[in-house]
Order: C-alpha cells, then sequence, then structure tokens
C-alpha cells in the first residue's frame, strides 16, 4: 500500500478518494526535523506552502529511495527545490489550473478596497470617527490596470477587468495576445509609469526577487496602488512601506509576504495597506478543484 503523506491540509473529500482508492493518508504537519524522518516512510508528499521541502529533506528522502513524488496544491514551486528532486528521479507536480479564478478574484477585491479606502473607512468607524467626508474614493471603470506576468492568473483577471470597464497594459518574457482596445501588452517601465493599478503575477526566482524596489515604486503614479497575490520577495517590502509613507504611491494589498507567518508588522499596521495571510487559493471551490487534481496526479502515477 502506497503511503501518502499530506502536510499542510487537503480538501476532506479529496483525502476520502484516495483512501478509497486504496492509499494510507496521513494528514498531519511535521516540522524540520521530524519531516526529516518521516519523508523516508513515504511514497508521495503533498505540501502547500506552509512546508519546505529543500535539499536537507529530499537527502533524507533520498536514503530509503521510497519518496517517488511531492505535490504542491497551488501554482508556485518556491518551496520546493525542483532541480535536486527531478535530478533525483522524484516528481515534482503543482496544480496550476485549480485556483486561478479564485486568486483572480482576490486581486479585484482587492483593487475595489483600496479604491474606496474600505481598510480606512473600517479603522475609523471602529474607532467611532464618522468621517464620510474625508473618504471619497474612485470607481475602477475607465482606470488602467497593469499585469506584470501575463498566465493563467493574469489572464482570468484581465477580462474580468476588461467587462468592468478598465483598460489593460500587461508585460512579460512574450506577447501572449494581438492587441485589442482594452488589453494591450507593453514594456515594464511602460506598465509601472502608466498604471492606476500594479499587479504582479510571475513566480519568485533570482530574476524576479525585489523586481519592485525604490526604483521601481518611483515610477508609479503618486496615485497608484500596488498588489502582490504571486509571491513575497517580488516586492522589497521596506521599499513599499517607505513608498507609501513618502506619499510616491497611494497604497497597496499583499497577500504574500517575505516572511511568512510573520510579516513586518508596520505593513501590516499600515492603514493604507491592505492585507491577507496568503488566501489567494483559500476558497471552497479552489480547495476542491486542487484536491481533485492532487488526486488525479497521484492516481495516475502510483495506480
Amino acid at each position: 500500500m502506497k503511503k501518502i503523506l499530506i502536510t499542510d491540509g487537503m480538501d476532506k473529500n479529496a483525502v476520502q478518494t484516495l483512501k478509497n482508492k486504496g492509499f494510507n493518508v496521513e494528514e498531519k504537519f511535521y516540522d524540520e526535523d521530524n519531516l526529516k524522518e518521516k519523508i523516508k516512510e513515504v511514497d508521495a508528499v503533498v505540501v502547500r506552502s506552509a512546508t519546505k521541502i529543500k535539499k536537507d529533506i529530499i537527502d533524507e528522502a533520498l536514503k530509503t529511495g521510497r519518496l517517488k513524488m511531492i505535490i504542491r496544491g497551488g501554482v508556485g514551486l518556491d518551496n520546493i527545490d525542483v532541480d535536486y528532486a527531478t535530478g533525483n528521479n522524484i516528481v515534482v507536480k503543482n496544480t496550476p489550473l485549480a485556483s486561478t479564478n479564485a486568486v483572480a478574484e482576490l486581486v479585484l477585491c482587492e483593487m475595489l478596497v483600496l479604491s474606496r479606502h474600505v481598510k480606512i473607512a473600517n479603522l475609523k468607524l471602529k474607532n467611532g470617527i464618522w468621517d464620510k467626508k474625508n473618504l471619497k474614493g474612485n470607481e475602477i471603470a475607465g482606470k488602467v490596470l497593469g499585469l506584470v506576468g501575463f498566465g493563467r492568473i493574469a489572464n482570468s483577471i484581465a477580462d474580468k477587468a476588461v467587462k468592468l470597464g478598465m483598460k489593460v497594459l500587461y508585460t512579460d518574457i512574450d506577447k501572449f495576445k494581438e492587441d485589442t482596445d482594452d488589453i494591450k501588452y507593453a514594456e515594464l517601465e511602460e506598465v509601472i509609469k502608466n498604471a492606476d493599478f500594479v499587479t504582479v503575477h510571475t513566480p519568485l526566482t533570482d530574476k524576479t526577487k525585489y523586481m519592485f524596489d525604490k526604483k521601481q515604486f518611483e515610477m508609479m503614479k503618486d496615485t497608484a496602488f500596488f498588489i502582490n497575490c504571486a509571491r513575497g520577495g517580488i516586492a522589497n517590502e521596506q521599499a513599499l512601506l517607505d513608498a507609501i509613507n513618502e506619499g510616491q504611491i497611494a497604497g497597496a494589498a499583499i497577500d504574500c509576504f517575505e516572511d511568512e507567518p510573520a510579516p513586518m508588522k508596520e505593513l501590516l499596521d499600515h492603514p493604507k495597506v491592505s492585507v491577507t495571510p496568503h488566501i489567494g487559493a483559500s476558497t471552497e471551490e479552489a480547495q476542491m478543484r486542487i484536491g481533485d487534481e492532487i488526486t488525479d496526479i497521484i492516481t495516475d502515477y502510483f495506480l
């Protein structure tokens, strides 16, 4: 019987499906030291963002040679040493399709939160301040959305944004679409300078680490907002904080932080920063799709 370790949780129906198919499934989070021992006993491990499968963990798995597959329930793979795993004949998979709509909807949600000053209004009202006259916001219709990276999630955001009356500029290593009246390709600098909302949708790599730093924030409109629902580390958080405090940009929304689960407190407390604890894919629907996709991956490989 093949043993599957699920460390960061998974949809309960998908877990039951795996059990019904004859897999021995354990759902438990292990810290790094204990994971080094446990990893020797399993045929596949399913993680999300909390568990890191780096070289030292893989080295322990190689001592028994039992581990055949690592699956990330989500899009990114930066918490897995993919090259080292695949170089040692361990298959690495993720679920790139399942969370597309969930993340896209969160980005749209944050654009509305920022443009209508929802966080500031919420904080003031909770403190007994009825400040209606100073909370005039803006509509997103007619504004320019700048997408940095144009994969599945960014494509979904672009389509939704256009339906809400926005114009879209996107940049990527490739030009994916013919320009239309509403969606156009542009170089990174043009996107940054012209967008009312700049949102990033790239993996975290050596090339994208601090892609947004002091220079990039200085290029943005002082009325523009920055949104990161991709990966922590794409933006230099201190530079972002400085840009907001100095009035170089109007505010930000952050779902992914450099230091999780203990992000920079100044960002968490800032009235012009909307923060969420990496919940981009945290919808009932997305988790069901992720679970189904993981079940298919495991079944196709082992059965």
